[in-house]
């Protein structure tokens, strides 16, 4: 029999393939791509981009967006869309109480936006669909960073092109530290490592193909932009920051040996209360933060981390860790127990200084209800029946208020899945289809995932900046057609 799991892939083929038959048999039947075997490639680390100049509060970055030729099959060069000329872009590291500038200078041949995913800034850098930069133009986007640490990312947002403009490359890491935090046992410097993962097509010429909706028909797995690599690790705790940056993938991650990770942090910062986990979801756009341990592996084991919500068998191996000798000692190995060994749960108070973090505040002013569905007659995906407006505003919202938002995917006959992010704010979910969600995936959350049929509700309240910014599915092939809206916050009266 079939489980909920394998009803939702079979779902999703078939609803793809009635919207958009002719274009999935195409690239079904499209020329292969020079093959790599899995784990043959080294893992590459973007390269951390270092300030301009600096003052006394505030840190400034030059950032230029262009068409590349890069190496990411091997011997092979692929014209990719980079910022830096990197694939990914270059990782951020910025910190709290520190504002970041990045001067975005546009010199591909068309508009480019650049959104920070999951950041609480005005609008005017927030990237906005309907506000590009034009070809060979500069836009200042100013990040205050008065917020809480946390795995943002970036990338490219203009409106009807965002899709294919991430797709070939235009996204990157966003890492936001806080001084206190400096505080806790945790893995940084080599073992502090980003993973932005997404999948890919390629032509036999080694060049990325981009056919809308072909979730089907992209077989090849990236890791910070190779294929199915290998990490040489050392029998240390590491601090893996997983980043979902692709369209459509969706990933249910495991460890081959059985072990299990330490969930640490969600898409907006720092769980209340870390959380052992033998699997984790992560669907496009959304983050965590765990730890891994591999202090008590011997050397010369190879371990894989799988996603075995794969579509096809080649996609289910990702990564593989191959573990070596020791490293220098750090604090967090006589603090943080091998939870493995121990089998025991992990509380703050396992881990001294462990932030508390209370998610809620205020009292609920309104309740909206959003509804996700394909519209066969006009194939737009859509929300509350309507297509994107960059004209109209979907919810006018008081400053100060909180809100809680019922999201409905009515999709369960198609079975396709879809996710809800929300600009400017994190959130937490409440509960889905009436009962409550887990902690580790409530709060803090930008992104929150909808399976077909589902009925999530999130609260949120909207006390920083006033203006105009999107909400929209975070499978971005569904963004391009329209999947999206806007709310607007005022003055309150």
């Amino acid at each position: 029999m079939l489980n909920r799991r394998d009803a939702i892939k079979l779902g999703s083929v078939v609803g793809a393939a009635l919207v958009f038959p002719a274009r999935q048999l195409a690239s079904a039947f499209s020329d292969d791509p020079p093959r790599v075997p899995p784990f043959s490639v080294p893992l590459s680390i973007p390269p951390v981009l270092k300030p301009t100049r600096s003052t006394a509060d505030t840190d400034y970055y030059d950032m230029r967006i262009a068409e590349t030729d890069l190496e990411i099959l091997p011997g092979i060069r692929t014209r990719t869309l980079t910022f830096n000329g990197s694939f990914p872009g270059p990782t951020i590291r910025a910190r709290r109480g520190r504002a970041a500038v990045v001067r975005q200078v546009n010199g591909l041949p068309g508009p480019a936006t650049v959104h920070l995913h999951g950041a609480d800034v005005l609008p005017s850098s927030d990237g906005h669909p309907m506000d590009p930069i034009a070809p060979g133009q500069a836009r200042v986007y100013r990040y205050p960073n008065d917020q809480r640490a946390a795995t943002l990312w970036y990338h490219d947002h203009t409106h009807h092109l965002e899709g294919e403009q991430v797709y070939r490359g235009l996204s990157g890491a966003y890492l936001l530290s806080d001084p206190v935090d400096a505080l806790l046992p945790l893995p940084g410097g080599e073992f502090d490592v980003p993973l932005v993962l997404r999948d890919a097509k390629f032509d036999s010429r080694g060049q990325l193909v981009f056919v809308p909706d072909d979730f089907m028909n992209r077989p090849t797995i990236l890791v910070n932009g190779r294929p199915q690599p290998y990490f040489e690790v050392k029998r240390k705790l590491y601090r893996l920051r997983l980043i979902n940056g692709s369209n459509l993938e969706v990933f249910r991650f495991r460890l081959s040996t059985g072990a299990t990770f330490l969930q640490i942090a969600s898409d907006g910062g720092f769980l209340r209360v870390p959380a052992v986990r033998q699997e984790i979801d992560l669907w496009p756009a959304e983050r965590v933060e765990v730890l891994v341990d591999f202090r008590s592996v011997p050397q010369g084991t190879a371990i894989a981390l799988q996603n075995v919500a794969a579509l096809s068998e080649n996609k289910r191996d990702i990564l593989q860790f191959r573990v070596g000798g020791g490293g220098p000692w750090s604090k967090s190995e006589s603090v943080i127990p091998d939870w493995n060994r121990a089998r025991i749960p992990l509380a703050p108070g396992r881990i001294p200084g462990w932030p508390a973090n209370d998610p809620l505040r205020g009292n609920v002013t309104r309740t909206r209800r959003f509804v996700l569905r394909l519209d066969l007659a006009s194939g737009q995906f859509v929300i509350n029946d309507k297509g994107f407006d960059p004209d109209r505003v979907d919810a006018t919202i008081e400053h100060g208020s909180t809100e809680i938002w019922e999201i409905v995917n009515d999709d369960a006959a198609l079975g396709i899945q879809h996710t809800m992010h929300l600009h400017l704010v994190q959130f937490r979910v409440l509960d889905r289809n009436g009962r409550p969600e887990p902690a580790y995936d409530s709060y803090p959350k930008d992104t929150v995932r909808l399976f077909p049929g589902d009925v999530v509700r999130i609260q949120a309240t909207f006390d920083s900046h006033l203006g105009r910014y999107p909400f929209h599915c975070h499978f971005l092939d569904h963004a391009t057609h329209s999947m999206m809206g806007q709310f607007e916050v005022v003055p309150r009266r």
